[in-house]
């Protein structure tokens, strides 16, 4: 049985732009191949999404009742 490690958070709520996508482009260049990166957001991050595609990463978003935007994202399966 394999154990699913907890993803890091990073939580990019209230930092103003373009902070989020610096802090979360910085925390993906020190991501293992096993980990993932779940960031907390106030709004859908379009431009993140275009920037995860063409570095190699796959990722789910899902939209909390209190309008967060969780984005979580790990490496391609190669």
């Amino acid at each position: 049985m394999t154990k699913t490690k907890a993803p890091i958070i990073l939580d990019a709520r209230d930092l103003e732009p373009p902070e989020p996508m610096v802090r979360t482009m910085e925390a993906l260049d020190t991501l293992a191949a096993s980990e993932k990166l779940l960031v907390l957001l106030p709004r859908e991050p379009y431009p993140l999404y275009r920037a995860l595609e063409l570095n190699g990463f796959t990722w789910k978003s899902e939209r909390q009742a209190d309008g967060t935007v969780e984005v979580l994202i790990q490496h391609q399966k190669s």
